[in-house]
């Protein structure tokens, strides 16, 4: 693997987005593949894109994500996930995540076959087990350009406010902890699945009932 120097910010996530358009051509490539040296070139494409995804930092061993993108087949798209803003006398509804022990908006992928209203009140419900009800699409965010961590795959976020309508407050298999914070003392944040920019954007765009935030 070739090492690069120290980068910007600006030049990890440029770094990071010319890695996942390499392994979506990569992957989409071998879907219609059928000459064995047409193969093993978008093979070997898919090696060079797991080694660039590597270079941003944290450092990273390159076959953890060339693993990841051999799972991968098909047409190569963009994956979309769906978080849920629940407020309640003003606060935010978070989890607490087992994986990395940072707090997110409920949410997660949403399934083929789900519209966006139902990927979100599925996914509050299960990591949650509250009923709500998505009143409006606050925002559509692209991943790579707010600053979280660099990741295989091309996520746009849709981020939901979404109303309380039944249930209560329990934990999931999936979550350490669930708490109402005040947005202006927000706990560290799982900074792979929301930043601090998408949580106060979307609330703003609730307080002054403006446009959703697109890109």
């Amino acid at each position: 693997m070739t090492t690069l120097p120290d980068l910007s910010e600006a030049a990890s996530t440029a770094l990071t987005a010319v890695a996942q358009k390499i392994q979506a051509l990569a992957q989409t490539g071998l879907t219609y593949a059928a000459a064995a040296y047409d193969i093993e070139r978008y093979e070997q494409l898919r090696d060079i894109a797991g080694d660039l995804m590597t270079q941003p930092p944290p450092p990273t061993d390159a076959r953890t994500f060339i693993s990841e993108f051999k799972q991968q087949e098909g047409y190569a798209t963009l994956k979309v996930d769906a978080r849920a803003l629940i407020l309640c006398e003003g606060k935010i509804l978070l989890v607490k995540e087992a994986d990395d022990s940072a707090w997110s908006l409920p949410g997660g992928w949403a399934d083929v076959g789900d519209c966006p209203s139902t990927a979100v009140c599925r996914e509050a419900r299960e990591e949650t087990r509250l009923q709500v009800e998505a009143t409006r699409l606050l925002g559509l965010w692209d991943r790579n350009l707010h600053g979280h961590p660099p990741y295989p795959w091309h996520v746009y976020k849709l981020i939901f406010h979404c109303r309380e309508t039944n249930g209560a407050l329990r934990l999931s298999p999936e979550s350490l902890d669930i708490d109402f914070f005040d947005p202006d003392r927000l706990p560290p944040l799982s900074l792979t699945r929301i930043v601090p920019e998408e949580i106060h954007t979307s609330l703003d765009i609730i307080k002054n009932a403006a446009d959703a935030w697109f890109d």
